[in-house]
């Protein structure tokens, strides 16, 4: 197993924590921040899974 997985998930993990996290005045920020996060680890971790069916 690659040694990321678990680093990739501990990003979703703080992006679902930056969406509801309430901060006065800049939680949108932080809202996109987080939306951003976990898009982006969530996708690597499907590519990750996709190239390991492929045996790759």
């Amino acid at each position: 197993m690659d040694k990321f997985v678990f680093l990739f998930l501990a990003c979703i993990l703080a992006g679902f924590a930056l969406i509801n996290l309430p901060l006065a005045g800049i939680q949108p920020i932080t809202s996109l921040i987080g939306i951003v996060a976990v898009l982006v680890f969530s996708l690597i971790l499907i590519f990750k899974g996709i190239m390991a069916l492929a045996g790759k």
